[in-house]
């Protein structure tokens, strides 16, 4: 480790401690406030879950990426797993029926362009050193919008079934009533990205740019990454907010039990078939010639 870097995050027993203690007031508070979407969901455990798992994780990326950085089959299987793990985060985090891999083309879409003009014009050199940072910033940052504008556009589609069933009886095409009440809502996965942007260097100062600075270069130069990595993250999300979008809107991306169309729950149809008509008894028919004479 360098000076500065140790500097920063001296690595000792203390360290260990301090992190277990705040994975634990995080799962505590979340608990204690009943932070749970769901009776039979814990927010607890998936917190510390996910302080376990990342822990783990980033153990054995620490091996793997000196290899992933020298070899161009390493450096394309990681590139491989990140984007496979991605996908399936995104898509369990959407819907839990087959649908959920749908979530690799707003990813794809918004990563693969971008990667590939930074590779064209030679901004990002074809290395490991290089490619992988700058690839999973630009995943991670399409992962998180992919889920939000999904389930966005879902849960509104579904609380105002109402105004898409209304539109589609005035005309509207299916694609176009599930727009008008999805667009807005899934708009705001921009949002965090967006104030990232606005308030760069006033209220955070990103991995990137930390990451130079640890590394030796100068401030301007930092800067200037850092801006370049938060632009291109902004086209990413942008893309991957209007290709999910898209698959919602068309019926491609849903949930299970609901209507695909308007958003709805199915409503199962069922037929009843009713008693065959009797046929009238001779007793009947006379009495009725009676009544007639």
């Amino acid at each position: 480790m360098t000076s500065s870097a140790a500097s920063l995050v001296p690595v000792n027993p203390t360290l260990g401690i301090l992190l277990t203690a705040l994975l634990l007031v995080a799962a505590a508070v979340a608990r204690w406030c009943r932070l749970d979407p769901h009776p039979y969901k814990s927010r607890a455990r998936e917190i510390l879950l996910a302080g376990f798992r990342a822990a783990a994780q980033l153990a054995l990326v620490s091996v793997v990426i000196t290899w992933a950085v020298k070899s161009v089959p390493g450096l394309m299987a990681f590139l491989v797993v990140m984007f496979a793990v991605a996908v399936r985060t995104a898509g369990r985090r959407i819907t839990s029926n087959h649908t959920w891999w749908l979530t690799a083309a707003p990813i794809a879409a918004g990563v693969a362009p971008v990667v590939v003009v930074l590779l064209a014009t030679g901004l990002v050199p074809f290395k490991g050193v290089a490619l992988i940072p700058v690839t999973g910033i630009l995943i991670g940052g399409a992962l998180t919008v992919t889920v939000l504008a999904g389930r966005r556009a879902l849960d509104e589609l579904s609380q105002r079934r109402g105004e898409v069933e209304a539109a589609m009886a005035l005309g509207f095409p299916d694609r176009d009533a599930r727009m008008e009440i999805a667009r807005p809502t899934a708009s705001e996965a921009l949002l965090p990205g967006l104030d990232q942007t606005r308030t760069v260097g006033l209220v955070t100062l990103p991995g990137a740019f930390v990451g130079m600075l640890l590394g030796g270069a100068s401030p301007f130069l930092a800067g200037v990454v850092q801006l370049f990595v938060l632009i291109a993250l902004m086209a990413v999300q942008a893309i991957a907010v209007a290709v999910t979008l898209e698959l919602v809107t068309r019926h491609r991306l849903y949930r299970p039990g609901r209507d695909t169309r308007t958003g709805g729950l199915r409503k199962a149809r069922r037929f009843f078939r009713g008693p065959a008509p009797s046929r009238p008894s001779e007793s009947s028919q006379a009495a009725g010639a009676r009544i007639e004479s």
